[in-house]
């Protein structure tokens, strides 16, 4: 059974394979897609965490057949590399020694245990791992209400800042977008310690999404990006909201 799949959909927006080697999350974050995509009830989703039947031995057998390849493997989609658990099982930490002896290119996604994630900073010059941290707010009164059991927005600004000192290649994924102007004000604390972003809007909450400006947000957002030199992607369902550049009369 292979482990390491090629992602879809919105998933492929963010790297060109992907490993899920925990079932589960206790970050508990509402707006989470993962129980829907998984055909369960979030009260599940967020309280049975487990590792995932064989995922060494199968992750083993996958990185051996990609060896050398450049395609880059992400951790995780369906969950998060970085969560409570990992301080037991260290799966993730497995996972990144097998990536460096199979000489793989790989990629964490994570708003996790700061702890966790700087113990591995060292290996993640073998693994040629890029750390990615999903940062939407700059307030942790608003992480709280939405991420209540993530670590906190300090400990992931703090992450960025430590990795990108440490020459290790950073990126935030500002995604979802809930709060415009929290948004740019991560933007505008952090560019200087992100090498990439990838910025996508809030979906599945019509009451929420049908308050924003996204034109204006997605402009803003540009302008500033632009100003500042910084490398950026924007997923497709924010992209359409962009004002033509040059309209034809």
């Amino acid at each position: 059974m292979r482990i390491v799949y090629k992602p879809k959909g919105r998933a492929l927006e963010y790297s060109p394979l992907a490993c899920n080697h925990y079932i589960g999350c206790e970050h508990g974050c509402k707006y989470c897609y993962a129980p829907g995509c998984m055909r369960t009830t979030k009260e599940k989703w967020y309280s049975q965490t487990y590792v995932r039947k064989n995922a060494l031995e199968s992750f083993e057998k996958d990185a051996k057949g990609l060896r050398g390849s450049s395609k880059r493997i992400l951790f995780s989609f369906l969950s998060d590399p970085y969560q409570p658990i990992e301080k037991k099982e260290h799966i993730t930490h497995q996972c990144l020694e097998i990536v460096a002896k199979y000489n793989l290119q790989s990629s964490i996604l994570t708003k996790g245990d700061s702890e966790l994630i700087e113990a591995d900073f060292e290996l993640y010059h073998k693994a040629h791992t890029q750390l990615g941290i999903t940062i939407c707010f700059a307030n942790d009164d608003a992480r709280k209400a939405w991420e209540p059991n993530a670590s906190s927005i300090q400990d992931r600004f703090n992450t960025i800042k430590k990795a990108y000192k440490q020459g290790i290649y950073t990126w935030v994924s500002l995604e979802p977008v809930i709060d415009p102007n929290e948004a740019l004000i991560v933007m505008k604390e952090l560019h200087p310690y992100v090498r990439f972003w990838k910025i996508g809007k809030l979906n599945h909450h019509k009451e929420i999404e049908k308050e924003v400006n996204w034109k204006k947000f997605l402009f803003d957002t540009k302008t500033f990006l632009h100003s500042v030199g910084a490398k950026y992607y924007i997923k497709k369902d924010l992209a359409k909201y962009a004002i033509p550049e040059n309209p034809i009369a």
